[in-house]
């Protein structure tokens, strides 16, 4: 079966750095655009950035400049690499294929 799994989440001072990645299994990972999303307490869940199947990337403006996404379809995993982290990129962090509607179980990341 589909299945998404994080890890990498952790607690950081603001200014550090974090990286999340996420293992996928259960489908063709290659042929399937992968996204992370994060949830604040109280917020709604919303897009932190996207690779598709060719590696092209799209960032919310929020962590343009400050987050890298990438994909390694050898292993099957995607990751997120987070600096100059701030107090507002608190949150628990997705990995998602959307199109076949996987989601991960979330891992926290939380910035001080």
């Amino acid at each position: 079966h589909v299945q998404l799994v994080e890890s990498g989440g952790g607690s950081v001072q603001a200014g550090g750095s974090l990286r999340l990645s996420c293992a996928a299994s259960g489908y063709r990972y290659a042929s399937y655009c992968m996204a992370w999303f994060r949830q604040a307490p109280g917020k709604e869940r919303e897009g932190v950035a996207v690779i598709d199947r060719d590696g092209t990337t799209a960032y919310a403006d929020s962590v343009k400049g400050r987050f890298t996404i990438s994909r390694d379809n050898a292993k099957n995993t995607l990751y997120l690499q987070m600096n100059s982290l701030k107090p507002e990129d608190t949150a628990v962090y997705y990995c998602a294929a959307r199109s076949i509607g996987a989601w991960g179980q979330g891992t926290q990341v939380t910035v001080s």
